[in-house]
């Protein structure tokens, strides 16, 4: 059995438990109230205006002049976020996290020593809420698909639990675009087929949504029969980190999509110095409207957990390969791969005293971020001038 454990808007909630006066106010992470910058996360009462991640700060001030604007503090959501992980290895070491704010669990063995996957999902949601003040949607099935959808299904506050078989009667009614990857495009085109539920989907013979969607339509074929078979995989096993963002709305200012980047980058570059690993391979994905995907990568001569080092080869990826009359993006995303251990030799220390530097940087730039919040300190890349 599989938990998907999910924050409910996590960097908001955090920002309002350390300052109980904002609890009932729309407050907005990330971005200016004079307009400048992208939201990073808004509180539920933000929600109410229309308010969403991605979203222009200047366009979130219109539909909610009110709003309270605070700055991101990604290191000090990622102490919160080691809290809670640390709530999940408790429980199991198969812990695959997906960003700072939600992960994967498989608990299988664990029902031997701890319950049934139910009795855990509760104990995991109310040792979160002890220990942090925060509340976790959490999800509950036989893979990670159906997990995913019950904990979004249930949100805020929310356990939903799917067993085997329930699989499909808790699928079937739900709309096509619960199916991963079914955005605007392809929604669109299924209902113009007047395709609009899961089960819809599922009454097709496959070879017809194959010619509807391409190998694409194999994949939601797949999905619709609940079918997911891939496995939790820890970070510390993994072959390869990433994190990506599928955006509400297509972006189309690549001065929206450079931060989104950095601020992946950052959370990537975090998880490599906690596993002690580093990376020698850095890819990005761009996903367009149409769904036609590209990943591009590009190996470095060393490996590396610098996160300067890595928002550079990035940034250059991005603006290589996203061109300037590309219709908008759908999602981002960035990988590292070609894992090592992260400890460097005495003789490549001596060797490289920039790279030393430049690791301290870091540490020294976490604790700052974590104090004064990150409008304290940026890197230079966030500062770039605008592609014209």
């Amino acid at each position: 059995m599989i938990l998907h454990v999910d924050m409910d808007a996590f960097y908001a909630s955090i920002e309002i438990r350390d300052r109980p006066e904002l609890k009932n106010k729309p407050v907005i992470v990330g971005g200016s109230p004079t307009g400048r910058g992208v939201v990073a996360a808004a509180s539920y009462k933000a929600r109410e205006f229309g308010i969403h991640s991605a979203m222009p700060a200047s366009k979130a001030k219109r539909l909610c002049p009110e709003a309270v604007f605070l700055p991101s503090r990604i290191d000090y959501y990622a102490q919160v976020s080691e809290q809670i992980h640390a709530v999940f290895k408790r429980y199991t070491p198969l812990v695959e996290p997906l960003s700072l704010d939600e992960a994967f669990l498989d608990v299988t063995q664990s029902e031997v020593l701890f319950g049934s996957a139910e009795s855990i999902g509760k104990r995991i949601k109310d040792e979160i809420r002890k220990e942090t003040g925060l509340t976790a949607s959490v999800g509950i099935a036989p893979n990670k698909f159906i997990a995913k959808i019950a904990s979004d299904i249930g949100k805020p506050d929310g356990f939903v639990v799917v067993p085997e078989q329930g699989i499909q009667a808790f699928l079937d009614p739900l709309p096509v675009r619960r199916l991963w990857g079914v955005g605007k495009v392809t929604d669109r085109i299924l209902e113009e087929k007047g395709i609009r539920t899961i089960r819809q989907v599922r009454d097709l013979p496959a070879r017809r949504l194959h010619d509807l969607l391409g190998k694409w339509g194999d994949h939601l074929w797949e999905l619709a029969h609940g079918i997911d078979p891939r496995p939790v995989v820890p970070d510390h096993e993994a072959k390869s980190i990433s994190h990506e963002t599928t955006f509400e709305t297509d972006l189309t200012d690549f001065d929206e999509l450079h931060l989104h980047l950095i601020e992946m980058v950052e959370q990537v570059a975090g998880r490599l110095r906690r596993h002690g690993l580093r990376a020698r391979t850095v890819e990005i994905k761009i996903r367009f409207p149409d769904f036609k995907t590209i990943t591009r990568s590009k190996t470095l001569p060393d490996a590396t957990d610098l996160t300067e080092d890595l928002i550079r080869v990035a940034t250059a990826l991005l603006e290589k390969h996203l061109h300037r009359n590309q219709p908008g993006v759908r999602l981002l995303g960035i990988g590292v791969g070609q894992l090592g251990s992260g400890e460097r030799s005495q003789g490549e220390l001596f060797a490289d005293e920039r790279t030393v530097r430049r690791s301290r940087l870091d540490a020294a730039s976490d604790r700052i971020r974590d104090k004064f919040g990150d409008a304290a300190l940026r890197h230079g890349a966030a500062d770039r001038p605008r592609r014209g």
